[in-house]
């Protein structure tokens, strides 16, 4: 498989996308304005305790209180404490936390006590103190051989803390997995000095700008090459890698085409559509994407796909299509949380089976963590996949002004039978001469064509003229009904 990462910098942004097999699968993009808070340590203030929610608001010194959950504060021996929120912390009581989930929609950070520090192979928790290695590591030997590297490590040094090889470690030598592991301790010694000195409440250390992560996260054995549109991120990145990850020094390449990195690979094109609800299958099915509050659902159609033999073996292609599609999706649009599939009903048990290993399948590749149910009695796959950051419409888009998010409006039609309501009533109310009706040129034209007689009938009953004035500003749900 060939794998390519794209990093497109400019000063208010920058954007990294992940291409497999010249097909965009993965989009980050981090502003200046909004920098990612994911990994960030800081020194916070209890301001406010839910004894009802078990949790504790704090004061990180950000715009909204960052949220702790009783679940989320360690003790001394790394194991969460099972007190109660009010025996943990104090109103008012400092504390040092670090971000595990970026601020998303109305909600705050969501933070944590267990502090750990991540670098290219390990991720270094210093208040615990036991060894670990990635489940996606999966050849037992090599899960052997790097736990005892670790274990050796921690038993060597005094408070070493606790270390979890990532999947990177995989093949890597013992001793540049020790040389991380002395990095780690030496970074955290300067981050403990810090929160033990002052009282401020605010940043204590900050995680790598984006284009070094990924570097640091995304760069695996199987990524050709790193092609990278700002040379003085090249002259930030080379530095970096050959210190820290020095087997990916040759895959970085500097773009310095005349035509945009992302341009050129399709990547703008795939933004785009990744905006859009609806996506189109190869074979004519589509999908339909709905992304709310509580959760994302996600609705299978065969479409235009009529398929060649019967019917249950076109649901079935089509199902198996969207499988894999679906994947992609959820890495390209960053959907986390509940995620609801309504694949097309399926009545072979051995189809339906097939159907979720190639979900699974494809998850597989995720770097983010998903959990996946059975198909439900009512024929719905449920699933969870983490989420960190937000999703790609958060980042880029806003709520419609004009329907404010509800992704519909109401009708020219049913605006005109709220001013004859409006109007009905003001004129009981107020002895008035004339009645002024403000509204979009849309209501107002329904108002002088299809429901003028309507509107004549309304004239005669209430005996007063009624007249009309098109707003350009207004949207078509909205309207004012002046007394003169």
């Amino acid at each position: 498989m060939s794998e390519e990462i794209l990093i497109n910098v400019t000063p208010p942004e920058t954007r990294v996308a992940v291409v497999e097999n010249g097909v965009v699968q993965e989009i980050i993009i981090e502003r200046a304005e909004r920098c990612g808070l994911v990994g960030n340590v800081y020194r916070g203030r209890i301001c406010r305790v839910l004894p009802g929610m078990q949790a504790a608001f704090v004061d990180i010194g950000l715009e909204r209180a960052a949220f702790l959950h009783a679940s989320d504060i360690i003790g001394k021996d790394g194991e969460p404490r099972s007190e109660q929120i009010t025996d943990l912390v104090r109103e008012g009581e400092r504390i040092v936390v670090q971000v595990v989930k970026d601020p998303i929609g109305t909600k705050g950070a969501r933070l944590t006590t267990n502090i750990s520090i991540a670098s290219r192979y390990l991720v270094f928790m210093p208040r615990l103190s036991n060894t670990g290695v990635s489940q996606k590591i999966e050849d037992d030997d090599e899960r052997k051989r790097l736990r005892e590297i670790l274990q050796n490590y921690v038993d060597e040094h005094e408070d070493a803390g606790g270390y979890i090889a990532r999947t990177a470690a995989e093949a890597v030598d013992d001793d540049a997995l020790c040389r991380d592991m002395a990095f780690l301790a030496k970074l955290w010694r300067g981050i403990k000095e810090r929160c033990d000195t002052g009282d401020a409440i605010g940043l204590i250390h900050d995680d790598l700008p984006l284009a070094l992560r990924a570097l640091r996260d995304l760069v695996t054995p199987e990524v050709e090459r790193v092609r990278i549109d700002s040379r003085a991120t090249v002259d930030k990145a080379m530095p970096f890698a050959a210190k820290y990850i020095p087997e990916i020094v040759e895959r970085i390449e500097y773009y310095a085409g005349e035509r945009p990195l992302f341009d050129l690979y399709g990547v703008e094109d795939e933004i785009k559509k990744a905006l859009d609800r609806k996506v189109q299958l190869k074979s004519g099915g589509h999908l339909i994407i709905d992304q709310t509050e509580a959760m994302t659902t996600i609705d299978v159609n065969t479409g235009a796909f009529v398929g060649h033999r019967n019917l249950e073996e076109t649901i079935f292609k089509t199902n198996l299509e969207a499988a894999q599609a679906i994947c992609r999706q959820l890495r390209l649009r960053n959907l986390g949380g509940i995620i609801i599939i309504d694949f097309i009903d399926m009545t072979d048990d051995e189809h339906k089976r097939q159907v979720l290993r190639a979900l699974e399948k494809c998850l597989a590749k995720d770097h983010a963590k998903t959990h996946i149910t059975e198909v439900s009695a009512l024929g719905l796959v449920e699933m969870t996949r983490k989420r960190t950051r937000e999703s790609l419409e958060h980042v880029l888009c806003e709520p419609c002004p004009c329907c404010g998010g509800r992704g519909s409006m109401k009708t020219a039609e049913t605006t005109c039978y709220e001013i004859f309501r409006e109007i009905l009533r003001e004129s009981r109310q107020f002895e008035v001469e004339t009645l002024l009706v403000l509204a979009s040129q849309e209501v107002v034209d329904r108002l002088l064509d299809e429901e003028s007689g309507h509107l004549a009938e309304l004239e005669e009953f209430i005996g007063k003229p009624i007249r009309l004035q098109a707003e350009a500003l207004y949207t078509q749900e909205q309207y004012d009904v002046v007394l003169i």
